[in-house]
C-alpha cells in the first residue's frame, strides 16, 4: 500500500509542476509542498531539473528499471525527453555533440557492468574536449548480500566507482540523503567554467527505490553559471617580452574560442602570426593574413614554418598535447613563453614562462591595453610577417595542385576514384555556403579535414582530437534530432569509424536526425596504414580484404536515403544536395584512394614521438629543454 501512495503522489506531483511550468513555479504557488516523501530516482530527477537538464540519452538495464519508471511519469507531462538508442557510446557521443554544438546540457543513463563500461570508454570523449556530460549508472546494492549480476566480480567494495574517480568527478550515493551533495558536485564539474568535464553518478539498485520522508526540496542545488576574470601576472614584464621579440607566435587552443576580436588586436600589435588547433578553427577567420593554419605533427607548410623559426611564444587556452606541438619540439627556437590558460598544469607546461591563468578574452584586452602603452600600431609587413606569408602562399597552391588532381587510380577499386582531400575539399565547400555543422571522425579524414576547413568564426566545424575516438561524427548525429535549436548535420567519417557505430542508421530514424554521413571508403585503417609505411615501409593488418556494399546496408533501413558520391566532384556534390533535400537522415557512398602518389594525400610536416621515429623526437626534446 506504501508503494501505491508513493506513486500516487509522483504522478499527483509531476502533474502540478507540468501544470505550473517547473518545479520551482509550482514551490512557489504551493502546488508542490517544500518538503516531500520521495523516491530517491525522483529526486535525482527533480535534482537534474534544477539544473536545466531535461534530456537523457538511454540503454535501461535491470540496473536501472527504477529510474526508468520515474523518467517514463515526467516525460508524459512533458518535463523531459528521453532518447532510447542502441548503444551506450553512441549515446555518450551524441550527449557530448549536443553540449558541444548547442550548449544544451543532458545526461547519459546506463545498466550496471557492461553498459556502464562502454560509456565510461566513449567519456575519454568530454574529458579530453572538456565538455560537461552527465553520466547515470546502475551499480551494485548496498546490502553486500553477495556479488551482484554484472558487477565486477571481486569481493571488494566500490569498484565501479574507483573507475570512475579515474576517468572524472565521481559519486556513489550510498546513502540517499547525500544527493545534494553529489548533485552540486556534479554541478560544479559539468558547468566549470573553464575545465568542464564528465561527472559519474553511481545509484545502487537498491536506493533507486528507497524513499526519503520529508525530504526538502531545497536541498536540491539550482543552476549556477559562474565565470572567471583576468589573470593576475606581470602584464608590464610580458610586454616587454613581447616588444623585443623578433618572431612571435601565438598558439590558439579551444580554450579562446570566445576570443577572436582581441586575438586579432593582439597579433597586430605585437606583429605575431598564428597557428590553429584543431578545436579553435574559425577563431581567426582563415584568410586572415596573420592566420598561418594549422601546425604541429599533422600541420601545414605555413603553420609548422612559424613554429619552426619563432623566437617567442604565445600559447593561449592550449593543452599543448603531443601532436599540437610535436611531441613538445615544434619550437625549437623558443626560449621565452608566456601562456593565458586558466589550468595551472597547462599555463605551466613549458619551461621559461611567464603564465597568466585566467579567461582568454578578459586576460587578452589587458595585454592590449598594456602593449598600446608602449607601442602604437604597426605600419607595413615586418620580414617575419613576408616570411611567414610566403610559405602560406606555398601552402595554398600545395594543396590548390591536389584539388586540381581530384581522381586517381586505386587498385583496390579497380578504377579511378575520389581522393580524401579532393572529396573532403568538395564537402566542406558545399557545407559552408548552406552555413551546416561539420563533424569529424577520426583517422585519416580527420587528419585531412582539418588541413582543409576554411572556417571565418567558430561553431561550425567540431573535430573530435582530443580523443579521436572512431564513430564519434556518425553518432553526432542523433543530435540534430535532440537539440531545441534545430540544425542540418555532415558526419565525416571513414568505413573503419562508420562501422565502429553504425547503429545511428536505427537510432537516427527512429528519432528523426536530419544529416548526412559522408563514407569515404579506402577500406582500410589509412591513418595508420600511411604511419606503418613512413616508418617501417610496409603497411601491416591495417586493410580490409572483406567487401562491404555500404549502400545497400544503409538501404536495410527503412527510412535511410541511401546514396553514392560517384567519382568526381561533380557528381558528389550532386549526391550531397540529394541528400539534403531529404526530410531525414542519409548515407553517402564514397570510394577514395589510398596509395603512394603523394597527390592522394596532405602530406605530414612535423615530428612525433611514435614508433621509430621517438629516440630522434626525445634526443630534441631534451637538446632544446624547452
Amino acid at each position: 500500500m506504501k508503494v501505491r501512495n508513493i506513486w500516487e503522489e509522483r504522478e499527483a506531483r509531476v502533474r502540478s509542476i507540468a501544470n505550473a511550468g517547473g518545479l520551482d513555479k509550482a514551490m512557489k504557488t504551493g502546488k508542490v509542498a517544500g518538503k516531500i516523501n520521495i523516491s530517491t530516482s525522483e529526486a535525482v530527477v527533480l535534482g537534474l531539473i534544477r539544473q536545466n537538464v531535461r534530456c537523457y540519452f538511454a540503454v535501461f538495464g535491470h540496473g536501472s528499471t527504477d529510474l526508468a519508471e520515474v523518467l517514463r511519469c515526467y516525460q508524459d507531462k512533458g518535463l523531459i525527453k528521453v532518447f532510447n538508442v542502441r548503444n551506450e557510446i553512441e549515446a555518450s557521443h551524441a550527449a557530448c555533440a549536443l553540449r558541444w554544438v548547442t550548449g544544451q546540457k543532458s545526461a547519459v543513463v546506463t545498466s550496471i557492468g557492461p553498459g556502464a563500461l562502454q560509456a565510461l570508454s566513449a567519456s575519454l570523449v568530454p574529458a579530453s574536449d572538456g565538455i560537461g556530460i552527465w553520466y547515470i549508472f546502475g551499480d551494485e546494492t548496498t546490502e553486500d548480500e553477495g556479488l551482484n549480476m554484472q558487477q565486477i566480480p571481486y569481493h571488494k567494495q566500490g569498484l565501479f566507482l574507483q573507475m570512475c574517480m579515474v576517468m572524472g568527478s565521481s559519486y556513489s550515493l550510498h546513502t540517499p540523503e547525500a544527493l545534494s551533495t553529489a548533485l552540486r558536485r556534479g554541478q560544479i564539474t559539468v558547468d566549470h567554467p573553464y575545465r568542464p568535464g564528465p561527472f559519474f553518478l553511481l545509484l545502487p539498485m537498491n536506493v533507486q527505490p528507497k524513499v526519503m520522508q520529508g525530504h526538502n526540496v531545497n536541498e536540491l542545488p539550482s543552476e549556477k553559471k559562474v565565470g572567471i576574470g583576468a589573470a593576475n601576472g606581470d602584464y608590464r614584464v610580458a610586454a616587454q617580452w613581447l616588444l623585443h621579440a623578433k618572431k612571435v607566435i601565438v598558439r590558439i587552443g579551444g580554450g579562446a574560442l570566445h576570443a577572436g576580436r582581441p586575438v586579432s588586436e593582439f597579433l597586430e600589435l605585437v606583429d605575431g602570426v598564428a597557428v590553429i588547433s584543431p578545436m579553435a578553427s574559425g577563431v581567426l577567420p582563415f584568410h586572415h593574413p596573420r592566420n598561418m593554419a594549422v601546425g604541429g605533427s599533422k600541420g601545414s607548410l605555413s603553420g609548422n614554418y612559424a613554429m619552426e623559426n619563432a623566437d617567442l611564444l604565445v600559447a593561449i587556452g592550449s593543452r599543448s598535447v603531443c601532436q599540437s606541438d610535436c611531441s613538445r619540439t615544434g619550437y625549437p627556437r623558443v626560449r621565452n613563453v608566456i601562456n593565458i590558460n586558466p589550468d595551472f598544469h597547462d599555463a605551466l607546461h613549458y619551461n621559461n614562462t611567464l603564465a597568466f591563468p585566467g579567461d582568454a578574452r578578459l586576460t587578452l584586452d589587458k595585454f592590449n591595453a598594456e602593449i598600446k602603452q608602449h607601442r602604437s600600431k604597426l605600419d607595413g609587413e615586418s620580414a617575419w610577417l613576408r616570411g611567414c606569408a610566403r610559405k602560406r602562399k606555398e601552402w595554398e597552391a600545395y594543396k590548390a595542385e591536389r584539388y586540381k588532381n581530384p581522381v586517381l587510380y586505386d587498385p583496390i577499386w579497380g578504377k579511378k576514384v575520389l581522393t580524401q582531400p579532393s572529396a573532403i575539399k568538395t564537402a566542406v565547400d558545399w557545407a559552408k555556403k548552406k552555413d551546416i555543422i561539420k563533424f569529424f571522425d577520426a583517422g585519416d579524414v580527420q587528419a585531412n579535414g582539418f588541413q582543409i576547413v576554411e572556417d571565418d568564426h567558430p561553431g561550425t566545424t567540431f573535430t573530435e582530437t582530443g580523443a579521436s575516438y572512431m564513430g564519434f561524427a556518425v553518432s553526432a548525429l542523433l543530435a540534430t534530432a535532440v537539440a531545441d535549436k534545430k540544425f542540418y548535420g555532415l558526419a565525416f567519417t571513414g568505413d573503419g569509424s562508420f562501422m565502429m557505430n553504425p547503429q545511428v542508421l536505427i537510432d537516427g530514424v527512429g528519432h528523426g536526425a536530419r544529416g548526412c554521413i559522408l563514407l569515404l571508403d579506402n577500406r582500410r585503417m589509412a591513418a595508420i596504414s600511411g604511419l606503418q609505411r613512413a616508418q617501417y615501409f610496409c603497411d601491416f593488418a591495417t586493410n580490409d580484404k572483406v567487401k562491404v556494399n555500404y549502400i545497400m546496408l544503409a538501404k536495410a533501413v527503412k527510412g535511410i536515403e541511401s546514396l553514392s558520391g560517384g567519382s568526381s566532384p561533380e557528381q558528389l556534390i550532386d549526391a550531397l544536395d540529394k541528400a539534403y533535400a531529404y526530410p531525414g537522415l542519409s548515407l553517402i557512398h564514397v570510394p577514395v584512394y589510398f596509395g603512394d602518389n603523394e597527390l592522394g594525400g596532405l602530406g605530414v610536416f612535423g615530428r612525433w614521438n611514435v614508433g621509430n621515429w621517438c629516440k630522434e623526437t626525445q634526443a630534441l626534446r631534451h637538446e632544446w629543454g624547452l
